[in-house]
């Protein structure tokens, strides 16, 4: 079985949790999707807070090719591949629809961005510049210090916030009333502030911590059974 944070990963704008400055309605990306003109940004954020979801929505809703990189495991070689996909891609559409201008560019997502060397990020400036692909990068530290400027400047950049009560509730309550397996167990929820101290506004985290207390035998949560577990598994949440 997947774990409770893919299991309830949402696959549309209106299933996300948390950053309504940026999906909400009216806002910019929300814009970009609706219009369907989406050009290429970087989402600068904490860990947990949907930087990967977001990406894999805008492209899912968009209906774009979707190419997927880690930044620790990727190389340049590997950027080079993805950027021919694309290019054969498109050339295969724009020959199917010859009557358009062209179709659109796959998308490229690339986690932890900031761990390209120089030399990888400038393997990626020919492909965004024309448009043979349009970038998405996630990245937990400042852009305008890891990102090398003429990237950068291709690029706008988007910040995400850490969750807050609200959408951890939200996310929460998701996690016990949607998930098949959760909700056959019948937890009851007494007290909530211990697992949204331990979260910290970290989506993933909170869902981890639920997942493990409720693999431990546990069907009523409350603040002393949390503290219990984690001080047993602080694995859990470790800040790595």
């Amino acid at each position: 079985m997947l774990p409770l944070a893919e299991r309830l990963r949402p696959k549309t704008l209106n299933e996300y949790i948390g950053q309504q400055h940026l999906v909400g309605e009216g806002a910019i990306l929300r814009q970009m999707i609706e219009r369907g003109t989406l050009s290429s940004f970087i989402l600068w954020g904490p860990p947990g807070v949907g930087k990967t979801t977001l990406a894999r929505i805008i492209a899912r809703q968009l209906e774009r090719p979707f190419y997927t990189l880690s930044a620790i495991t990727g190389g340049v070689k590997d950027v080079r591949d993805v950027i021919d996909k694309a290019k054969r891609h498109r050339a295969m559409q724009s020959g199917v629809f010859a009557s358009e201008s062209g179709s659109a560019p796959a998308v490229l997502f690339i986690d932890e961005i900031h761990r390209f060397s120089k030399s990888q990020q400038d393997s990626l400036l020919g492909a965004v510049e024309d448009g043979t692909i349009t970038l998405i990068g996630a990245t937990t530290e400042n852009p305008s210090f890891e990102v090398i400027t003429p990237l950068l400047s291709r690029c706008q950049v988007y910040v995400l916030k850490h969750l807050g009560k609200e959408d951890l509730l939200q996310l929460l309550n998701r996690a016990l009333t949607q998930d098949e397996y959760i909700r056959s167990l019948n937890i009851e929820l007494k007290e909530t502030e211990s697992v949204l101290r331990y979260s910290g506004g970290d989506a993933r985290k909170l869902l981890n911590i639920i997942e493990l207390v409720v693999n431990s035998g546990v069907r009523v949560i409350d603040n002393d059974v949390v503290t219990k577990q984690l001080q047993q598994n602080p694995v859990a949440y470790d800040k790595d």
